[in-house]
């Protein structure tokens, strides 16, 4: 099995697949093992059996001489000598040993730690406890995409190549099904991933939508792209207002599945800003360089839309990329703006740098014709979503305080941080505009996620439940790989809303 890439991508490939064989029996390059720590020192985790013995009683001594005390993320390599067909061992620390199931978030992570240390290795076996087809599942996603590297643009040669083929080592009930499944969601993250990676020079709103028109239709949805005149024609002035600052002109695209059995409808609108310079209220130089990624939103909604499809979910699903290159230039939309929105509501533009919620606007207006039972929206909104919550944890608000909480949920089940946060009413007044219905900004600073949440909501009628995901700072990973978070764009969200319409689904 494999797990494909996008257009746009390296050529690197990764293939997994399901073996039952002992651990101290499989033909690998290198064996993946977890070790939990105790009060004696690290331990073995289960999936580990019989390594001890094949390794003559030493595998204890040998992980206390390497120092290694089984805390979570933490590796150590050692060789066998021969003692086994895998000439190395490696061991990924799991924690403690719980007192039940070990936590599948642990797995991910340990697993794609594990795994992306291996970089220059052919093949690697994974021995972490598996026992379970959800073990077996999370062990395969974090495999997978631990082995993710973007190597498009690199020419010198001098990176390791990822794993090329995984072999999880699972004899669980459901093994088959959870591996199929854990290859779909890692084949939608890894697209995202390289989209986000991708400059906008090479990724611009049409070729974004020709992508999404391209890959969708062959995962079986249906697609329908709107550009620059019909964008006009039909009204959409937040879109519109963005994207006529560029040489590039917007796309609104919109991404349908059906099942012929399914009761409920989901709506899921992203923003995609192929570039954020900020237009005329222009960003500093320091906050320009990673904006590739704020169409971060758009690709999860992309990537979730295609899981969905490839998954055969009993649900019906519709995806909006409000596509849009926000440029400075004789063109550009002004501060002191106003246009009217999809909806019919006028806004006036109080700084172009707030230019998301325009496009998600008119987004979310015209997902309302789709009578959806829930309208989910997912943008790398605002700065101060990383002020509040840091670089890993996404912010929820919702006009519903059960749908908030169930997103919320959906995101913890998948291992992706997620913080449910209100709409105070007293932040509306400081949308007002003077002349126009609604302001794009509100003047202080305090809040501004949730003013911006607020504004939003402000499109959407009474009695529709709506959710808003600020992703803007774990869209984008600025800092150091991490479990099975590489460097760069990191595809989150995306098994966010597959997890939300798997509830649906049931």
């Amino acid at each position: 099995m494999t797990t494909p890439r996008a257009g746009l991508a390296s050529a690197d490939v990764t293939t997994v697949r399901l073996d039952s064989t002992a651990p101290a029996s499989i033909d690998t390059d290198a064996l993946i093992i977890g070790i939990h720590s105790g009060p004696d020192g690290p331990r073995p985790a289960s999936g580990a059996e019989g390594l001890d013995e094949a390794l003559g009683g030493k595998l204890a001594a040998t992980l206390g001489a390497l120092g290694v005390k089984g805390k979570p993320g933490e590796i150590a390599k050692f060789p066998t000598f021969g003692a086994l067909p895998a000439p190395v061992v490696v061991a990924v620390g799991l924690g403690d040993a719980p007192a039940g199931d070990l936590d599948p978030e642990t797995l991910r992570r340990a697993a794609g730690a594990a795994v992306r240390a291996l970089a220059g290795t052919a093949r690697a076996a994974v021995a972490l406890p598996a026992g379970t087809g959800g073990e077996t599942g999370a062990v395969a996603v974090g495999a997978l995409l631990g082995a993710y590297d973007f190597t498009r643009y690199r020419t010198n040669g001098d990176r390791p190549a990822p794993v090329a083929e995984l072999t999880v080592l699972s004899g669980a009930e459901g093994g088959a099904e959870a591996l199929a499944r854990a290859e779909v969601l890692a084949a939608s993250v890894t697209l995202v991933r390289d989209l986000v990676n991708t400059p906008p020079s090479d990724l611009w709103p049409a070729r974004f939508a020709e992508i999404a028109e391209e890959t969708g239709t062959e995962a079986g949805l249906s697609v329908e792209v709107l550009d620059e005149k019909a964008l006009r024609e039909g009204g959409y002035g937040g879109i519109v207002a963005v994207g006529q600052g560029s040489a590039r002109p917007p796309r609104l695209v919109r991404l349908a599945y059906s099942h012929p059995e399914a009761d409920k409808t989901l709506a899921f609108v992203g923003k995609g800003i192929t570039f954020d310079s900020g237009g005329l209220s222009l960003k500093p130089a320091a906050a320009m360089d990673w904006m590739k990624s704020d169409m971060g939103g758009a690709g999860a909604v992309f990537g979730a839309l295609l899981a969905i499809a490839r998954l055969g979910l009993k649900v019906n699903a519709v995806g909006y990329l409000c596509l849009a290159e926000n440029m400075p230039s004789g063109t550009a939309q002004r501060p002191s703006d106003v246009f009217t929105s999809y909806s019919g509501k006028t806004v006036e533009v109080l700084d172009t740098d707030a230019e998301g919620r325009l496009v998600l606007i008119d987004g979310i207006g015209r997902a309302l014709e789709d009578a959806p039972d829930v309208i989910v929206d997912v943008a790398t909104l605002t700065g101060a979503q990383i002020v509040a919550l840091g670089w890993r944890t996404a912010g929820v608000m919702s006009n519903d305080d059960a749908l908030r909480d169930e997103v919320v949920r959906a995101a913890a089940d998948q291992g992706e941080a997620a913080w449910g946060m209100p709409l105070p009413e007293e932040l509306r007044k400081g949308l007002d505009s003077a002349v126009a219905d609604i302001a794009n900004l509100q003047p202080e600073r305090w809040g501004s996620m949730l003013a911006a949440g607020i504004f939003l909501k402000e499109f959407v009628p009474d009695g529709t439940r709506w959710a808003h995901i600020d992703m803007a700072g774990p869209g984008f990973n600025k800092g150091e790989a991490h479990g099975y978070t590489p460097k760069g764009g990191t595809g989150a969200i995306t098994r966010t809303l597959v997890g939300l319409a798997e509830r649906y689904a049931r």
